[in-house]
């Protein structure tokens, strides 16, 4: 993050602007439903003032410890192999950002979101909604407590396949700029006919897949897998430019 003094002696922060040849496209036409979304024409960027740089007013008592652990919900423990999904939030300069709610969805240990147009024949878990929330510490680290999604299929070409993934939403310091993207476990055998994976450019692809981590992995109860997330800069975490809601 870069800055600019007015006359008023006002300092105001700029953030740094991503390399376009680094940004996921709006339109990709392997992944057919943004043909039906996407501007047809090139987004402009807009100037970034006052209201764009200066931080959200969310208290942290909205957010409680429960908002992180998807694993127990309605009363009970979810179905699946439990992971800690953990990492850092940092701005272009590599400094950590404190205060940002971390939000996250997901599709169950079936491959099945709890949502009313996912009617795939999957079981739905009483025990899992797949939502969660927290906000990052003075260091910027989040941590959820979840259960590994399954894949599942999604009819946009023949039989096509989601990896397995968690989506992330940050609202940050800039309120009025709400980043979408989805987060990928290492090695998974569907990358390569995936097109909204495949949509990244090839240099930044391997930002949006986590890393195993055995060092906090808990011993007899989950695995862990590190994601750091990256908001501006040469290192900044691809992030879905039109976000419109989908479950995919």
């Amino acid at each position: 993050m870069t800055g600019t003094t007015s006359p008023s002696g006002l300092h105001l922060p700029r953030y740094l602007r991503e390399d376009v040849s680094l940004r996921t496209p709006v339109a990709f036409p392997d992944y057919r439903s943004t043909g039906l979304r996407a501007p047809l024409r090139t987004p402009v960027d807009l100037p970034q003032r006052l209201t764009e740089v200066t931080g959200p007013v969310l208290g942290e008592e909205r957010v409680t410890a429960q908002d992180g652990d998807l694993t127990w919900r309605n009363g009970g423990e979810a179905v699946g192999q439990r992971i800690l999904v953990y990492g850092r939030v940092l701005d272009s300069d590599g400094r950590p950002v404190p205060d940002a709610l971390v939000e996250v969805w997901q599709a169950n240990a079936a491959g099945r979101y709890r949502h009313v147009v996912d009617n795939w024949p999957a079981p739905l878990d009483p025990h899992f909604d797949g939502l969660g929330r927290v906000v990052t510490d003075s260091l910027g680290r989040y941590e959820f407590m979840t259960i590994k999604p399954g894949a599942y299929p999604w009819g946009n070409h023949h039989n096509a396949w989601r990896p397995a993934h968690i989506h992330f939403s940050l609202f940050g310091r800039a309120f009025t700029q709400r980043l979408v993207t989805q987060m990928y476990f290492p090695g998974d055998p569907l990358f390569g006919q995936d097109p909204i994976y495949n949509a990244i450019p090839d240099a930044a692809r391997h930002r949006a897949v986590s890393r195993y981590s055995l060092e906090r992995t808990q011993d007899n109860w989950a695995l862990a897998f590190e994601w750091d997330i990256v908001l501006r800069g040469s290192d900044q975490t691809p992030f879905e430019t039109d976000d419109d809601g989908d479950v995919a």
